[in-house]
């Protein structure tokens, strides 16, 4: 055994000596999370990525929708009509998630938090059975919305007592961004960050770009593959993670707020952001309202958020893509059917 244990120690170097590519794995946000970074400081890059980790935690802890914190803090005053003085960070991701919601019609609204604890989508594991049809009547009837928010500085009022905000569509594309200048302000040019599958690269591996799996939404692996950029962020919204089923429907956690009910119509919406000061964020965010747009509305969506790159599998498994990032995509076997969209 211990001779086993010294040749594997002696591959591990010869292998750091080629590729000098540190990983570190945690769960945060209800999910998994991963941080590579290339660097020939094995102690910068250790401590680069530890910061980052520790970043996460941070973010969890204070904006957690469903666990006592500065989120929950602003949830109750709304609840009891209230006004809130906020710290300037949740002021400002306040302001920013009206901003991105506004945009995409509202169909991304991290107001609906009461409708997704009435689904039971806001605990770790959730009861397959649905809710009382009279209370998705009742939350439909009061409408809230993160639209109802004001925010004059730091405080934040809102007009409607049944909204409550829950960032967890939103919230790791705003940890992607800040993990990317944590870790260039440490040093770190080449690095790719993966939060449940939303991706930001920097740099490269190694002189190559970083290459990253779309996974396929009703099988095992990716449907795809796509280089990243420096700077390029991608993100999936899919109804295969977190769902439950009753009588052979799929309830996914991905909601209508026009409706109150799940979306049923779309498998999976992949968009990839270009280089920018909020990549990460718009990863997250523009995804949930060309999915719940559906097939109807995503590409009218699209151009008026102006996402150029998109890749949408409907609930029948037809492919669908924009031109921009269909040239992008690569397959490992057959290539399936796809509708180019201009």
């Amino acid at each position: 055994m211990r001779h086993f244990l010294i040749l594997a120690c002696a591959l591990l170097v010869v292998a750091c000596g080629r590729t000098p590519l540190q990983e570190q794995q945690a769960y945060v946000f209800g999910t998994r999370v991963e941080v590579l970074v290339v660097s020939a400081d094995h102690e910068r890059g250790r401590t680069a990525i530890a910061s980052v980790l520790r970043e996460f935690d941070r973010l969890h802890r204070a904006y957690h929708a469903w666990q006592e914190s500065e989120l929950t803090a602003l949830n109750k005053a709304i609840i009891s009509g209230r006004p809130h003085h906020a710290g300037p960070e949740l002021a400002e991701l306040v302001r920013e998630a009206q901003a991105l919601s506004q945009q995409g019609e509202h169909l991304f609204d991290p107001g609906i938090g009461q409708l997704v604890k009435l689904w039971g989508f806001h605990a770790d594991e959730f009861k397959a059975e649905l809710p009382p049809a009279a209370d998705i009547d009742a939350w439909l009837a009061a409408r809230p919305s993160i639209a109802d928010i004001t925010v004059a500085g730091r405080t934040i009022s809102s007009r409607n007592p049944r909204v409550a905000l829950d960032f967890g569509g939103y919230l790791k594309g705003v940890a992607l961004d800040l993990a990317a200048n944590i870790l260039r302000s440490q040093g770190i040019d080449n690095a790719l960050i993966n939060i449940g599958g939303n991706v930001m690269a920097l740099g490269s591996k190694q002189g190559r770009k970083w290459r990253v799996g779309i996974q396929h939404p009703r099988q095992p692996g990716p449907m795809a593959t796509v280089e990243l950029a420096d700077g390029e962020a991608i993100g999936t919204s899919g109804d295969y993670q977190r769902f439950f089923e009753v009588d052979g429907k799929r309830y996914t956690h991905l909601l209508d707020p026009r409706t109150g009910y799940p979306v049923a119509h779309t498998q999976a919406v992949t968009v990839l952001i270009p280089a920018g000061a909020k990549a990460g964020t718009l990863s997250d965010a523009a995804s949930k309202p060309l999915f719940i747009a559906g097939p109807d509305g995503w590409r009218q969506m699209a151009k008026k958020m102006e996402i150029g790159l998109v890749l949408r599998v409907d609930r029948d498994g037809q492919v669908f893509a924009t031109e921009a990032m269909n040239q992008r995509l690569e397959f490992a076997g057959k290539r399936p059917a796809i509708t180019i969209v201009p």
